[in-house]
């Protein structure tokens, strides 16, 4: 049976669409409520991985774009004005708690070669001094996630919560997790508390993309979910538009739909 107490290593992810108004702009009240709540449960003895998006919709932002550009190489201009606002934010936010982050910048290729070693090192020691890793894509060098590969780093959390040996995976998305039927077409939609097997029927109920910003869907989540939980990692999926959601979850309370064989 599914226990969140019983889990000390956590993987959070948040999405573009958490972080960021539809403008693109940085929703600075969501974004200090969720530090605030993952310092909190950081403090409470937790290990928290924070594996964030955001970049390219706030380089977006800085770059004055109306809209997310189709040129790789101008996303990639965007990850990298983006990615210094959003390690700012971070550092300054976690920093009014006394917590330290740690910029961690991944490529594909970095996670399918004897080189992914080094990365479990640097992450251990990290945690090890109660310094939260703050993992995005290196997406000025790879193309990865920009492509739609990664697909809104859902699939690159699933990598990071396996080679850092992580007891679960919390991917905080734009709604309030699985459902039976598509809840923007159909009023009755029911929410699925649990999963313990992804098979047709499961992938079948995920179609879709993401927002305009993000490039992720619930099928790159769910493609995340059988990843970690064929490495023994339960997995859930919350509504990050209130990230004071992870208190209820971390209580026990019935929230969002967790993936677990248990």
């Amino acid at each position: 049976m599914f226990d969140i107490n019983e889990k000390k290593r956590i993987v959070v992810k948040v999405g573009t669409s958490t972080l960021t108004h539809k403008t693109g702009r940085m929703n600075i009240r969501r974004m200090e409520k969720l530090v605030k709540v993952l310092a909190d449960i950081q403090n409470s003895g937790k290990e928290i991985i924070l594996v964030s998006s955001g970049a390219v919709g706030l380089g977006m932002s800085k770059m004055h774009l109306p809209e997310r550009p189709k040129e790789t190489s101008m996303k990639q201009a965007c990850a990298a004005v983006g990615q210094c606002e959003l390690m700012y934010m971070y550092d300054k936010l976690f920093g009014e708690y006394n917590l330290t982050v740690a910029q961690i910048l991944l490529t594909r290729n970095i996670l399918d070669t004897p080189r992914k070693n080094n990365v479990e090192n640097t992450f251990e020691k990290l945690i090890s001094h109660n310094v939260i890793p703050v993992v995005n894509e290196n997406d000025t060098v790879a193309i990865d996630e920009l492509e739609l590969e990664f697909g809104e780093n859902d699939s690159l959390a699933a990598h990071v919560g396996i080679f850092s040996h992580a007891d679960m995976l919390i991917i905080m998305s734009d709604i309030d997790g699985l459902y039976d039927s598509n809840p923007k077409d159909n009023p009755d939609a029911k929410l699925i508390s649990e999963v313990h097997e992804i098979n047709d029927e499961i992938r079948a109920l995920a179609g879709g993309a993401g927002s305009s910003l993000g490039t992720g869907g619930m099928i790159t989540k769910i493609h995340a979910a059988e990843l970690v939980m064929g490495a023994g990692i339960d997995m859930a999926i919350l509504n990050g538009r209130n990230p004071y959601v992870l208190y209820k979850f971390f209580d026990g309370e019935g929230v969002g739909t967790v993936f677990t064989k248990g």
